[in-house]
């Protein structure tokens, strides 16, 4: 068996391997499927499997793009946790200081997980989120009238260009590194798929799906700052998925919230899962 893009290792049993897995690790497969897109997207990064991890590098000294995570369970060896964080680190040295790390908890069993954090200190990265990983196999309707949008796909330079300056308002991030990252044709040639509502012709809302280890991850939901509270977010979501249901026939689809987004997505019928933490180099 060869290492997929997202480094797990696959055969022909794949779909059965994907069925069977937990289901904090269908999130946490998506999740790290759709972090390669920021090692590719810039043509300058790197995305490398490790002994026990995957580290993500975006090619820009921005930390939150270059990312690192566990590739499965840490086991009751002394000191594998230690281990894995530092080979992160030793392939982010030549390369950049800020990097981040995504970790999913259920990877360490519990009276493990305290050890782990103190591991993450001592690599100087501190914690900066913490984002329940939600499924659901399928949406429940609106409980309100929502608007009309057009949901356009990310497809030319236009709605490239459309996709990374919403997402430099809305997420705040240096507009400079939203351009290298999402304005590249070829950034968008991999899983990664981008979708915007336009409303009279004005870009409100973005979002990403990503189609892996039989689901739908939803990544970048965010709606400009003026238009927010409308449900151009929602609607956006609806149609983004609805169109990747029908492309890919994958119904189940998963998310990673922000406590804003966490009450609106289990009125959706979304459930947590799991639980994903991110730390950043201080």
């Amino acid at each position: 068996m060869e290492p997929d893009h997202a480094g797990y290792r696959r055969g022909p049993c794949d779909f059965a391997v994907i069925g069977s897995l937990p289901e904090f690790e269908i999130v946490e497969a998506n999740l790290r499927a759709a972090m390669r897109f920021f090692g590719e997207a810039t043509g300058t990064g790197e995305v490398r499997a490790l002994d026990g991890a995957v580290g993500i590098y975006s090619g820009l000294d921005y930390g939150v793009f270059n990312i690192s995570m566990l590739d499965g369970p840490v086991g009751s060896e002394p000191g594998e946790m230690e281990r894995r964080l530092a080979q992160c680190r030793e392939f982010f040295e030549p390369r950049t200081t800020r990097w981040s790390f995504w970790l999913c908890e259920e990877f360490l069993e519990p009276r493990r997980l305290r050890a782990a954090k103190q591991a993450l200190s001592a690599q100087h990265l501190r914690l900066i989120s913490e984002a329940p990983g939600m499924l659901a196999e399928d949406l429940r309707a609106p409980m309100r009238a929502l608007p009309e949008i057009e949901c356009v796909p990310v497809s030319d330079a236009a709605t490239r260009e459309a996709f990374g300056g919403l997402t430099a308002v809305s997420f705040d991030i240096p507009m400079d590194v939203t351009r290298q990252v999402y304005y590249p044709a070829s950034a968008w040639q991999g899983a990664y798929r981008g979708y915007i509502a336009k409303v009279a012709g004005r870009a409100v809302s973005i979002v990403a799906i990503v189609a892996e280890a039989g689901s739908l991850g939803i990544y970048s939901l965010a709606t400009l700052p003026e238009d927010r509270r409308r449900g151009y977010g929602e609607a956006l979501l609806r149609a983004a998925v609805a169109e990747e249901q029908r492309r890919t026939g994958i119904r189940r689809m998963i998310l990673q919230t922000t406590e804003a987004g966490h009450s609106l997505y289990l009125k959706m019928g979304f459930r947590p899962v799991g639980k994903f933490s991110v730390y950043l180099t201080k």
